[in-house]
């Protein structure tokens, strides 16, 4: 019965493709017959290809019902719920799960184009059977990657099911061998990188953007085969714009999860995978402007046709790039390669070869211009910002593709030497930082001819108060942050230009109403975006200097020695404008609201449950567990509970983590405090590695009457107790003693044991982490009624943190959530108009 759910789901993938298939050949003889005039068998085709692609959208649904029930269920029979999720994990991760692995991902972008299938031929019966033919195409293609079947005599195997059985897709595990029917109690869990709340929004995100760029491509094919070569450009405008917004959002939401999550003390590494989506939305940017440009100047929808063709395309090769394995170690994003990748070449060659053909096909019908463009004309500024977009996209392309060029030459028998960038950022800044300067410029002075007519003779009376404010502006910043680099002048006082610019524009057109002010608004999001993105990183300034002028180890980097701040537990030192502590490691369990002091619990081993030591309490002093109960525990990760007080003596607590996980090693993930001019950033840097031994000093002996004082490791210790408590079962005698170790306004306790078992004596140690003390309780003397402690002492906990200023970053943020704000009212104005066109 175990096998029947995987079973079911593998049949419903193969029904999918199968449906996909039957549901492309139906829609494009739907559009060949109504090319002959034939509407009966376009009617009879339609019918057909209607239910098919409805069994395909059915399935796709039962596919996710599925995968997910055994996600949630903990069925580890299957090897795509071992390899992803664990017994640990929390809903909402399993959600996370569920597309963490390429099977996944992909049935994620399956379902996504179900359901904008769905609102295309809802809004645009019109254009059904010529969009929708690409789209069940596309459909076949992917369902292909999920479809895990062997062509029989051939030995190909086509696709990877996320519902091959675990003894399946590991035959030769000894274990297996052993047990045929072993079953795991539990699974390799998600990676810890990714359990966080921003990747459970952003691959959805950004696999609706991906989906969202087959639309205009669909509408473009569709034209094409009709010779309709601006017709298309109406119904597809709208769903570009989306796609702009929708895929624009997705890249930010993921620079933001970079940003809290990994440890590079930025948003933006320009990793191969980052770029590969980020060029794609370049041209679709571009390429939205120029269908912008076709009313005007219907020459345009040729340049508009290319660049929405080239962004589906790229979309099919950034997937290509991150789903082949082709990146190798080049990225950490890219996905381990399952064997697809000659399906994803056939995918990626097979639409570019019809994008080509149809575009060829109706090359003759696309209008030329009559005249030349003029340079007093909006068009003419959109197509250049649409020239600059496409040049940023290619300078990014190229560079990413070396492993391409690499693959490609081996295959020829030649070796390539070729190496991607060594330092990614400097590379790809140094250039993108005056493709930014153009954009910021380009978009400014498009708006203003757009908007306005302008004439040589009217020019500088439009131009000169912008320009002004811009001057002035832009002097203000520069003085006020001490700007001296004059590329980082140029790029500010452009964007200030296109800030003002736009905003001047956006005054104007709002007058008339919300529903024209789309484009304003965008562009002022992406001058804010521009301004943010030039501060916070070219003014990020270290705080965590060392101004002890020691080295903390030989073994260190200068970088490290110098930019990072020592810290032993409970030891208040001075960071800038701050008073730093750290105070030590918590832990998070679903139990509680806040962190866990993991003093207070021992956790057991498969870092899923802890045994509290003592009475445990929440925030609100509300009892979470009492000595000895067992609490559920996140245990690879550990929170470093740091305070911080600044010179008027506000407090605030970072909590720095620590993931430890066993295949992926360590990882470093910062906390951040917000302030309205800008962040404080915070990681550590290097921590007491865990697996390596302790080593203790030699032993002091100490012989204390109740309530003496003793010092030990540069405490003040004090025996406050000694008891006698219940034996265990295999214990005659048992006694403790309480110490309590003073420490700068924080106590430690320890409760050092002397049991008996006949004349047999056992002393364990009982040891403090936080004080660096190891106790053993070594005697007795009734005579005298003293005790005797042996201490041995080692170095205190510590971390070493790095500390960030990273001023006005959310002047980003507020510009991401602008831009993707007027994109989305631009998109309900040419949705709205649409909808008017076709009443």
């Amino acid at each position: 019965m175990d096998n029947l759910p995987g079973f079911l789901g593998h049949l419903f993938v193969i029904t999918a493709f199968v449906s996909a298939v039957l549901a492309a050949v139906a829609y494009y003889n739907v559009e060949i017959a109504h090319q002959k005039n034939d509407s009966n068998n376009a009617k009879t085709w339609q019918g057909l290809a209607r239910w098919s692609f409805g069994a395909h959208a059915v399935c796709v649904l039962a596919i996710i019902l599925t995968l997910f029930s055994l996600i949630y269920t903990h069925n580890y029979t299957y090897h795509y719920v071992w390899s992803h999720s664990s017994n640990n994990l929390p809903v909402y991760y399993m959600i996370s799960c569920f597309w963490e692995g390429q099977e996944g991902s992909f049935l994620l972008w399956i379902f996504w184009h179900v359901v904008l299938a769905f609102f295309v031929v809802r809004r645009s019966a019109a254009w059904e059977s010529s969009v929708m033919w690409v789209f069940a195409s596309v459909q076949a293609f992917l369902c292909s990657m999920i479809l895990g079947v062997v062509i029989p005599y051939l030995e190909v195997k086509i696709g990877s099911s996320p519902f091959i059985l675990l003894k399946d897709a590991m035959p030769n595990a000894p274990i297996f061998k052993m047990n045929p029917a072993f079953v795991p109690t539990d699974g390799n869990g998600l990676n810890p990188l990714l359990q966080n709340y921003w990747m459970v929004i952003h691959p959805p995100t950004l696999f609706l953007g991906f989906a969202i760029t087959l639309v205009p491509f669909a509408f473009l094919i569709g034209g094409m085969q009709k010779k309709m070569v601006s017709d298309w450009i109406k119904p597809a405008l709208p769903w570009g714009l989306l796609g702009v917004a929708v895929l624009g959002i997705g890249i930010m939401m993921g620079a933001y999860w970079a940003y809290e999550t990994l440890n590079f003390e930025g948003y933006w590494n320009w990793d191969p995978v980052e770029n590969a989506v980020y060029v794609p939305w370049l041209v679709l940017v571009g390429a939205v402007h120029l269908m912008f440009s076709e009313r005007r100047r219907p020459s345009a929808s040729k340049w508009a046709a290319i660049l929405v063709a080239s962004t589906f395309i790229l979309i099919l090769y950034s997937t290509f790039l991150t789903r082949s394995g082709i990146l190798g170690n080049a990225s950490v994003h890219s996905f381990t390669d399952l064997g697809l990748s000659g399906q994803l070449l056939i995918y990626l060659l097979f639409f570019t070869l019809v994008a080509i053909a149809y575009m060829a096909y109706a090359w003759k019908a696309f209008p030329e211009s009559e005249k030349e463009v003029s340079v007093y004309s909006g068009e003419f500024w959109v197509f250049m910002g649409a020239l600059v977009l496409c040049l940023a996209a290619f300078q990014v392309l190229v560079p990413t593709s070396i492993p391409v060029y690499n693959a490609l030459l081996k295959n020829f028998g030649i070796a390539s030497n070729v190496a991607p960038p060594a330092d990614q950022v400097e590379f790809y800044t140094k250039f993108q930082l005056w493709f930014g300067f153009g954009v910021a410029l380009l978009s400014a002075t498009a708006q203003f001819f757009w908007w306005n007519r302008a004439e040589a003779k009217n020019l500088l009376d439009l131009l000169a108060i912008p320009l002004m404010l811009t001057m002035l502006v832009s002097a203000g910043i520069i003085y006020a942050q001490g700007i001296k680099d004059w590329q980082q002048i140029s790029l500010l006082t452009a964007a200030i230009y296109s800030l003002v610019s736009n905003t001047a524009v956006l005054i104007r057109i709002g007058r008339s109403g919300a529903r024209l002010s789309g484009g304003a608004v965008a562009h002022v999001g992406v001058a804010l975006m521009l301004v943010g993105i030039l501060i916070s990183s070219a003014f990020s300034e270290v705080i965590s200097l060392n101004t002890t002028g020691l080295l903390y180890s030989k073994e260190f980097s200068d970088e490290t020695n110098k930019n990072n701040l020592l810290l032993f537990r409970n030891t208040p030192q001075k960071m800038q404008a701050y008073t730093i502590t750290y105070k030590g490691p918590r832990v998070d369990s679903r139990n509680a609201r806040g962190y866990i002091n993991r003093d207070d619990v021992q956790i057991l081993p498969k870092n899923e449950r802890m045994i509290a030591r003592k009475n445990i309490f929440d925030k609100d002093s509300s009892l979470i567990a009492k000595k000895g109960d067992t609490l559920q525990v996140y245990g690879e990760n550990t929170y470093y509970e740091v305070d911080l007080v600044d010179e008027k003596g506000k407090k605030f607590t970072l909590f720095p983590r620590v993931q430890l996980n066993p295949d992926m090693g360590t990882a470093a993930s910062p906390d951040i405090q917000h302030f309205w001019a800008g962040d404080l950033y915070a990681h550590l840097s290097n921590i007491p590695d865990p697996d390596k031994e302790v080593k203790w000093s030699k032993a002091d002996t100490f012989e204390v009457a109740l309530r003496d004082t003793f010092v030990v490791n540069d405490f003040i210790a004090v025996l406050e107790e000694v008891s006698k408590a219940q034996p265990e079962a295999d214990e005659d005698f048992l006694i403790y003693a309480k110490v309590r170790i003073l420490d700068n306004g924080i106590d430690y306790e320890l409760r050092p044991k002397f049991k008996l078992k006949g004349n047999m004596a056992s002393r364990p140690p009982e040891i403090s982490e936080a004080a660096g003390i190891r106790m053993v309780f070594e005697n007795i003397n009734p005579t005298t009624n003293r005790f005797k402690f042996s201490v041995q002492s080692t170095q205190k906990d510590w971390v070493i943190i790095k500390a960030l200023n990273k001023p006005f970053v959310n002047i980003l943020w507020i510009g991401t959530i602008l831009m993707g704000l007027g994109t989305l009212i631009a998109v309900w104005q040419r949705f709205a108009d649409w909808r008017r066109a076709n009443a």
